[in-house]
């Protein structure tokens, strides 16, 4: 796998690729436009890091505004989350997967913020003409994917995980709000949720929050 196809399956833009990996962004396009071939050590260290970054969805950054993207519409001018997602697929006009707090507001587990910006989806590197929009990966299961409302969204142990994987720059607030509303309806359990085993530590301390923030 080239290196282009390593940053394309993350769906990173050059410099996004650059900072994720702390590799000097002039060295990427070299890399990229064969001026120069990267060793194949740092080739195979890259493939190896690239995997576990597509598994576990980890991204290292947050979206900053950029004056020549796109801006999506704002969450201020819409009632409701779903009219707000709605109007921000049709904006996109690509097939996307709505993931984290986006993915708790299909699921009805999350009303989000009124002044929300950031937008995190699965799709492919062309989203990042878009302002506010962190991209997971390109691709996801489709067995984690649920469609409602004409919205299609990761279900909520994808969500969970994801959550998890991006904890060091997530807002776990809407996270935390979910997992408790689960506990909640079903039955003060947690029967029925799973995350991927390097999770469960850190899925056992949220299962906690979530129980704190039932009970307030």
């Amino acid at each position: 796998m080239e290196i282009r196809e390593m940053r394309m399956e993350l769906g990173d833009t050059q410099s996004e690729f650059a900072e994720r990996y702390h590799i000097p962004f002039r060295t990427i396009q070299n890399w990229e436009t064969g001026v120069r071939r990267p060793p194949a050590y740092i080739i195979n260290l890259l493939k190896r890091q690239v995997k576990e970054d597509l598994v576990n969805r980890k991204t290292s950054f947050l979206p900053k505004y950029d004056p020549k993207k796109i801006n999506l519409p704002k969450r201020e001018n819409y009632i409701g989350a779903l009219a707000w997602l709605r109007a921000v697929r049709d904006c996109i006009g690509e097939d996307i997967v709505f993931a984290l707090d986006q993915a708790l507001m299909c699921q009805g587990n999350f009303g989000g913020r009124n002044d929300e910006y950031i937008v995190w989806l699965y799709g492919d590197e062309s989203l990042n003409r878009f302002n506010g929009v962190a991209v997971l990966g390109r691709k996801v299961s489709p067995f984690c994917v649920h469609e409602k409302n004409g919205l299609k969204y990761t279900d909520l142990n994808r969500t969970i995980s994801d959550a998890l994987a991006n904890e060091a720059i997530l807002d776990m607030q809407g996270i935390t709000e979910a997992v408790s509303r689960y506990y909640f309806s079903n039955g003060e359990s947690f029967d029925g949720l799973s995350v991927a085993p390097e999770y469960q530590e850190a899925f056992e301390r949220l299962a906690q929050e979530a129980k704190v923030y039932y009970d307030s």
